[in-house]
């Protein structure tokens, strides 16, 4: 097992990582907490034991059950039960459960504690960490939510094994995003350490910048187009493929505004080949539509804002031409569909 801590000032934590991990629960879950209110989903079948009350709540499935309806649904469930302010809500899931039961967590009596139990690799390198909690509007992605950190973080790397290739897949989205934010050659390592490699990438970003008031913002590199494409297609990619052309539709968009030159353009696209994720927008998605969908992106302070590797790393752009966006955006479409 290896123990990342992730050092907040106000609410510090530890992430468990490690096969089987998800037996720490009983021991990590605060010791004022009566009940355990356990969100998940039916299909996930991770069973866990709280050591104490607790019951299941399972909500929908699927992107469009990350929604304010759901939400409600939880927090009147959870009254109706009788879980009051020093209980516990258990998040058991991938992305769409934590941010979801994160969230419920958040607002529900303004605070209760939340463990997440993290049973995807998009989940357990990104999503279950760092406190950001939200659900979708249909006008975009994650557009209300709240900073909620959680008590602890369990990633028990064995559940991976079960998962259909596909989630598995879209996990990898995130994992080669890690490999720009300072992660090196992640291919070297064990699975273990590999998810234990991006937490602590996370952990570190999230500690100098809780509420991604600036440096925060490179945890969302590929992000800006990957959400475009995710509202535009009606989740018909999933998020971790979409991240993946994000990728490297922000390479091409980097390389034309001269912050990067073609050999890393090149890198790019060798990371996402290497983790078999694709690198082109799905067929009939409309440059226009994306445009307008990236400006509602939640960084879009003064015109649409960009996250963008460059001579010292990966930062925030903003005042990007749209010829230039509209260009790197041909340059992520397939050769079928440039019309």
């Amino acid at each position: 097992m290896i123990v990342v801590p992730v050092p907040l000032a106000d609410r510090p934590y530890e992430v468990l990582v490690g096969d089987g991990v998800r037996h720490e629960l009983a021991r990590v879950i605060p010791s004022r907490a009566r009940r355990v209110a356990v969100v998940t989903q039916r299909g996930i079948g991770v069973e866990i034991d709280p050591g104490r009350e607790h019951r299941i709540f399972e909500m929908p499935d699927g992107e469009h059950a990350k929604s304010l309806t759901t939400v409600e649904s939880l927090c009147r469930e959870f009254s109706q039960w009788g879980l009051t302010r020093s209980d516990c809500v258990v998040a058991v899931g991938g992305g769409i459960v934590t941010d979801t039961a994160g969230f419920a967590a958040a607002v529900y009596h303004r605070g209760v504690d939340v463990i997440h139990v993290a049973t995807t690799l998009l989940g357990q390198i990104d999503a279950a960490i760092g406190g950001k909690t939200g659900v979708n509007l249909p006008e975009g992605k994650n557009l209300v939510g709240a900073f909620w950190q959680p008590s602890a973080v369990l990633c028990d790397t064995e559940v991976l094994h079960t998962l259909p290739p596909r989630e598995y897949r879209s996990g990898l989205g995130e994992l080669a995003k890690y490999h720009f934010l300072g992660g090196g050659d992640l291919d070297a390592l064990s699975l273990e350490q590999q998810v234990a490699a991006c937490v602590a990438i996370k952990a570190a970003v999230v500690a100098d910048d809780e509420r991604e008031g600036g440096r925060r913002a490179i945890l969302n590199y590929g992000h800006t187009l990957a959400h475009a494409i995710e509202i535009a297609g009606d989740h018909d990619l999933r998020h971790g493929e979409a991240v993946a052309v994000g990728l490297i539709f922000a390479a091409e968009l980097a390389r034309r505004l001269g912050r990067i030159d073609a050999e890393r353009v090149a890198e790019h696209r060798r990371v996402v080949a290497a983790y078999d994720l694709p690198d082109s927008l799905p067929v009939g998605l409309a440059t226009s539509e994306l445009v307008g969908l990236m400006a509602r992106d939640k960084k879009a302070l003064d015109g649409i804002t960009f996250v963008l590797d460059g001579p010292d790393g990966v930062e925030s752009v903003t005042g990007v031409p749209v010829a230039d966006i509209e260009a790197a955006i041909g340059a992520v479409r397939s050769e079928g569909d440039r019309s």
